[in-house]
């Protein structure tokens, strides 16, 4: 039987949600640009900073050389994430184009430190925002998605390398200053894309090892209402045959799994680790690309 493809639109308000998100994110990414970055000749890396090299040494305005650049790119969505990815991006660039075009608002700072840490404050949380969506802004978000659907490498990383790449590739039409004060951008940028994509849904592995096993597991089947996978272990000291409980969970249930641990077993020995992407329809927090 071959596999169903996937329906292009989730329901009416997951589709609200993405158009929601690309909006606000779009124009968040708008006012960073026209109003900190073009005012302050920094730059930033990725595409955008292509547009903005470009724009120094032609009429055409930012936006509409974003969007042209963005063309090749869409036909990679379309062919390695999917179409819903492909529609959405579609949507996000050109909803990104008309608020480089319409929407300014200056942003007076004397610092320009803090233009360029509040530059990437903004651009990182409207990328970030974009990327909760079903799609994407086009240019290297793109490029991140396929990375990551491929080989898992996180969002973040991956804006940061291509950024920092591209921002080296330029540098010879800006200043050194300048092209430091875009690093800050950059880097920070990254940063808070990643947190605005992970960290609202931050998930947590636990690995339990304790005698009275079964008492932990059913409390947490019970009270978190979370799967436990049961996995066969000894003790190398004690010899002791018996379960290893391996649990994830949300960062808000961390606590009382914490809780249901220690009343039952003080001694209990216990990892907890931070998870790159969770994969599940229940406790997964991947976007729907």
């Amino acid at each position: 039987m071959k596999n169903q493809p996937k329906a292009l639109f989730i329901s009416t308000r997951q589709t609200l949600t993405d158009i929601l998100l690309l909006s606000i994110g779009s124009v968040l990414c708008a006012i960073a640009i026209n109003g900190i970055l073009i005012p302050n000749h920094f730059v930033t890396g990725g595409i955008t900073g292509v547009a903005l090299v470009i724009n120094k040494f032609t009429p055409l305005k930012v936006g509409w050389i974003y969007l042209i650049i963005n063309i090749p790119l869409f036909a990679a969505a379309w062919m390695a994430v999917g179409r819903r990815f492909f529609f959405y991006s579609v949507f996000g660039a050109l909803t990104i184009t008309l608020s480089m075009l319409f929407v300014h608002l200056p942003i007076h700072l004397e610092d320009k430190m803090l233009n360029a840490l509040l530059a990437g404050v903004i651009l990182g949380v409207g990328s970030g925002l974009s990327l909760r969506s079903s799609g994407s802004q086009g240019g290297t978000d793109i490029l991140s998605i396929m990375l990551l659907k491929r080989f898992s490498i996180s969002i973040g990383d991956t804006i940061l390398f291509m950024n920092v790449s591209v921002l080296l590739l330029i540098s010879i039409f800006y200043s050194i200053e300048a092209v430091l004060y875009t690093l800050i951008v950059v880097f920070v940028g990254s940063k808070i894309t990643h947190i605005v994509i992970t960290g609202l849904s931050q998930r947590k592995s636990v690995v339990i090892v304790s005698q009275r096993w079964e008492e932990i597991s059913d409390e947490i089947l019970k009270d978190i209402k979370r799967g436990v996978t049961m996995i066969k272990g000894g003790g190398g000291y004690t010899k002791r045959d018996g379960n290893i409980l391996y649990v994830v969970v949300t960062l808000m249930e961390l606590g009382e799994m914490k809780r249901i641990i220690s009343a039952i077993d003080p001694d209990a020995f216990v990892v907890i680790s931070d998870t790159l992407e969770v994969i599940n329809y229940r406790i997964g927090n991947q976007p729907h690309w």
